[in-house]
Order: C-alpha cells, then sequence, then structure tokens
C-alpha cells in the first residue's frame, strides 16, 4: 500500500509566518521597535528586563508580553516596575512562543503610547529559534554560568539572533568561564553579533544596554 506524507509542519510554519509578517506591519507602522529575548533558563534575562523597565519604562514607552511554560511569574515580577499591562502568555507545555500569542497580544496594547516592544520568549535555545513573531531582531541573552560553547551548541539561535547579552558578569571572579572564548565561539557562529556585557544584578554595563534601546527606538521613530 502507497504512503502519504502529510507536511504538517510546513503548513503550521508557513501560517506562523504569515502571522508574523501581519504582526511585523502593524509595528513597523506604528513606529515600534521590538526585540525577542531568547536564553536558556536562568541567563537572567527577566532581572535585565526589570532593570530596563525600571531605568526606561516611561522614558521609551515599553510594553512586554512574557513566555512561560507553566506560571506567570515572570510577568509578575516585571509588572512590579510598571503602570503599564504586562501580558502574561502561558505555553501550557510549548517551548515557545508563536506568532499567533503575539498577535493576540497586540489587541490589548495600545501602540499609539508604545515605542518599544520586549517579547520574553520561554527559556530555550532550541524551539524559539525557527519561530519568527514579527520582531525587530532576536536578541540571545547568555550567562557566565553557562559554557563558553553555547553559541556552538546551539548554533541556530545565534545565527538568528542579531544581538547578544553576556550577563551576570560580576560572577566572572568566581566561575571558570572564558569571556574571550564565548565571544570567538559566538563569532564563529555568526560574525555579525553585538555583544553587551552586563550585570543586571549590580548594574555594570547597563548603561551601554540602555544607550542602545534609545538609539533602536529612534531609529523606529525616525522611519
Amino acid at each position: 500500500m502507497a504512503v502519504r506524507t502529510i507536511e504538517v509542519r510546513e503548513r503550521v510554519m508557513a501560517k506562523n509566518d504569515e502571522l508574523a509578517a501581519d504582526v511585523r506591519g502593524r509595528l513597523v507602522a506604528s513606529k515600534v521597535a521590538s526585540f525577542n529575548l531568547v536564553s536558556s533558563p536562568g541567563s537572567g534575562k527577566t532581572r535585565l528586563l526589570e532593570r530596563t523597565l525600571a531605568a526606561l519604562g516611561e522614558e521609551l514607552g515599553i510594553a512586554v508580553v512574557t513566555g512561560d511554560v507553566q506560571t506567570q511569574n515572570d510577568a509578575d515580577r516585571l509588572a512590579q516596575h510598571t503602570d503599564r499591562l504586562v501580558q502574561a502568555v502561558v505555553t501550557g507545555g510549548a517551548c515557545h512562543l508563536d506568532a499567533r500569542q503575539v498577535q493576540m497580544a497586540l489587541e490589548a496594547i495600545d501602540l499609539g503610547v508604545t515605542r518599544l516592544l520586549f517579547i520574553e520568549n520561554v527559556g530555550n535555545l532550541v524551539c524559539p529559534a525557527a519561530w519568527d513573531l514579527g520582531e525587530t531582531a532576536k536578541i540571545a541573552v547568555l550567562s557566565v554560568t553557562e559554557g563558553e560553547d553555547k553559541p556552538l551548541k546551539y548554533p541556530r539561535m545565534f545565527r538568528e539572533a542579531r544581538y547578544a547579552v553576556l550577563n551576570k558578569i560580576d560572577l566572572l571572579p568566581y566561575v571558570p568561564f572564558d569571556l574571550d572564548k564565548a565571544v570567538a565561539f559566538a563569532r564563529q557562529v555568526n560574525p555579525d553579533l553585538q555583544f553587551f556585557f552586563t550585570s543586571a544584578h549590580t548594574g555594570e554595563g547597563l548603561e551601554s544596554w540602555f544607550a542602545f534601546l534609545r538609539e533602536q527606538v529612534a531609529a523606529a521613530s525616525a522611519r
């Protein structure tokens, strides 16, 4: 008997790309810069967002959509640093956000008073790499408590990312992490990757991060 293969994944991805194009169009039309933060669990991306909201939330009109597998804990943490609605997408086990979820989240966001959108993806360096959410760019967050070879182990994520944040640099004296090697491995995968070196705990390096966000918002507003 003949076998018929149904290419479900291709159809799902094609639909996602269609929805992502709609999200991107709406954000561009509203002059909103948008970043998809991706990382392993425990990299410190929620703490980085907390510091960013506290410092720039009102100045840059920041809105946030967070993704988590089972809880809204990250959204609850972030909501303490802004008067704006923080949207929690609980995926119920799915290892990434998709464009449909972001599209639905936009319905509750006033894009007229938003200049920067952060999408905090589920902690995972595999699944989110394949899914376009309509963002301006992906930002990979890596911490010094992880291995220097993460970019080699998860190359697609670092190829897809345009920027990378190497976080928890305050711990460098206490962990066996080679900063130069980590950057070299990442640039081996993606030579154009732009790095920020931060400690969301102590605040070290955050001024460069904040300056970058201001530049991105200004560029989006000027389009």
